[in-house]
């Protein structure tokens, strides 16, 4: 591994055989842009889906630890991998594997799948959702931005302002922020921003909004989301609702998300990958989404940040945490 690339890279066999007439193992590139649960259930839920359908497959996995001058190196490094299929989790990751595609040929035939994008267009990384046009299409994660306030107007029906935290360098969190700006504005709340740049910045952002507003809500930030128990803590001391956009934040301390489940969300990127194996061409294959979203809702969380739970909610929740 080149010394200067930061990331963790762990070789995965996963059913090789050792006989002669074994087919031979597809190699797997996969540029994930940091740890979390979410993006981690990702990558569990694509390596299953493959195993499912029989193939046998080297995983050969770099994290960027939300570094993206690390994700670019990365992308380097996976052109000299050779691999028969390049994964890349999140946008910055995505974008860091088809800007290094372009400008390596022997690259340009090789698959790029993405998942855990919100934007792909946006991200630059398909010219079409229906016929992404080169080598890369993969799984959006697009957030229902009107749900989620609503749904955080469910819990605060007098809400007047409300926190967002994000990384503007993501492209997928501007997306998002956009998004909700059009939505507080149309219901007239207030939308407090702050910014962060990197993981340790969560914890003095979060406390930033303190007495500022009657709420926090993160979306798919992976910056954030990284470290989401420093934010869940300054909300706690504070008493601020804590609202996330992925499910797997419930248990780390948001009081509710109406999200997707990103295990399936692998698992369907991986239905994808399968099928590019067998030989579908990436340019024609259509961008995914997934559709199904689950709300989840944090009792502890909600009695420590001082919020009382709507039973029409409780009855409607796939997940309650006690």
């Amino acid at each position: 591994m080149n010394r200067f690339v930061l990331s963790a890279c762990l070789v995965l066999m996963f059913g090789l055989s050792a006989s002669a007439g074994a087919e031979q193992a597809k190699v797997v590139s996969v540029n994930q842009f940091v740890e979390h649960p979410a993006l981690d259930s990702v990558l569990r839920g694509f390596q299953e889906q493959l195993r499912e359908e029989g193939f046998q497959v080297e995983y050969r996995v770099h994290n960027a630890q939300a570094n993206m001058a690390t994700a670019n190196l990365i992308a380097q490094q996976i052109v000299g991998e050779r691999p028969d299929l390049v994964l890349a989790i999140a946008t910055p990751s995505a974008q860091a594997m088809a800007q290094t595609v372009k400008k390596n040929p022997s690259m340009q035939k090789t698959p790029i799948l993405f998942s855990a994008v919100t934007d792909p267009l946006g991200a630059g990384l398909v010219k079409d959702l229906q016929n992404p046009g080169e080598n890369i299409t993969g799984t959006s994660d697009l957030t229902p931005m009107d749900q989620h306030l609503a749904l955080i107007r469910e819990f605060h029906p007098e809400l007047t302002s409300l926190g967002v935290i994000y990384n503007s360098g993501e492209a997928n969190s501007r997306a998002l922020v956009d998004l909700l700006k059009a939505e507080t504005v149309k219901a007239g709340i207030k939308l407090e921003e702050a910014t962060v740049a990197r993981s340790s910045d969560v914890f003095q952002s979060a406390r930033s909004l303190v007495g500022r507003t009657q709420a926090v809500y993160v979306p798919t930030d992976n910056t954030v989301v990284s470290a989401f128990e420093a934010l869940a803590k300054v909300c706690q001391d504070n008493k601020l609702p804590l609202y996330a956009a992925d499910v797997d934040s419930v248990p780390r301390g948001a009081v509710a998300a109406l999200g997707f489940d990103y295990y399936e969300h692998g698992r369907q990127a991986g239905a994808m990958a399968g099928r590019i194996f067998r030989g579908a061409d990436p340019a024609t294959t259509p961008v995914e989404t997934q559709q199904e979203l689950e709300l989840h809702i944090n009792l502890p969380a909600a009695e420590a940040m001082g919020v009382t739970i709507p039973q029409a909610l409780l009855d409607r929740a796939g997940k309650i945490l006690e």
